[in-house]
């Protein structure tokens, strides 16, 4: 029987848990960031506030909170396509907790499709999760007792002190904005999140907006001048959540 599943009932699944646990443990051992609670969680948020400041819909919303929360969960098998073995464990957990198949087909569709190799923006739980997914780099992620300042993705979110995310309705454009110390630069930056970048820009464009991104007051990808503060400015609306 068909129920509304909620983004309570998802991270109350036991299932969904041991996933996230695992796929977390899983990138560890293989030497990659913190993907656990607090990036589902801030993935999940984040995803949730870009959907409802564009104007989607409650349910819309909650469906891109559950995708943000289940969008990894493919690590716990194998780093490689783990968006596309994340959506089978998605479809497979989902169905068996009673939510309907075209609600279910939404959020597979955004998991997906959250990666660079192989996604691309085909509705708009799956754009929100891309940048939401995407604009989750700072200090924060780096496990401390395996950090490497050798190692380059280490060294880069490390140097991120502050990042945020937000949106201008009127000017349409979603601006992620980077402050970076010394301890990595620009170049590095890009070296990692460049492709990433590009698929957020392609993201924005399905919302309708402009991606622009935004480190030490620079604009990256359009030639703009900005306030060198890192705060929203007058008219954006920060969505991204930690």
């Amino acid at each position: 029987m068909e129920k509304l599943v909620t983004l309570a009932d998802v991270k109350a699944n036991d299932e969904v848990n041991k996933l996230v646990e695992l796929s977390n443990s899983n990138l560890k051992v293989l030497g990659y960031t913190e993907h656990g609670l607090r990036h589902v969680g801030y993935v999940s948020k984040t995803t949730s506030n870009i959907l409802s400041t564009l104007g989607y819909d409650s349910r819309t919303v909650e469906l891109g909170a559950i995708a943000g929360w289940m969008h990894d969960i493919g690590n716990a098998i194998n780093r490689k396509d783990h968006g596309l073995t994340g959506a089978i464990l998605a479809y497979d957990i989902l169905i068996r907790m009673g939510m309907s198949a075209g609600e279910v087909a939404q959020i597979i569709a955004a998991i997906g499709n959250h990666e660079e190799e192989t996604g691309t923006p085909v509705n708009a739980l799956a754009a929100a999760l891309i940048i939401a997914d995407k604009s989750d780099a700072h200090r924060s992620r780096v496990r401390r007792e395996t950090a490497d300042i050798k190692d380059i993705h280490d060294r880069v979110n490390l140097s991120i002190k502050k990042n945020y995310l937000a949106i201008d309705k009127k000017v349409k454009t979603i601006r992620l904005v980077i402050q970076m110390d010394n301890t990595s630069a620009t170049m590095e930056y890009l070296q990692i999140y460049l492709s990433r970048m590009v698929l957020s820009e392609r993201a924005a464009a399905y919302l309708g907006y402009w991606f622009e991104l935004v480190i030490n007051g620079n604009v990256i990808n359009r030639r703009k001048p900005v306030p060198t503060e890192v705060k929203p400015k007058a008219g954006e609306t920060e969505v991204s959540e930690d």
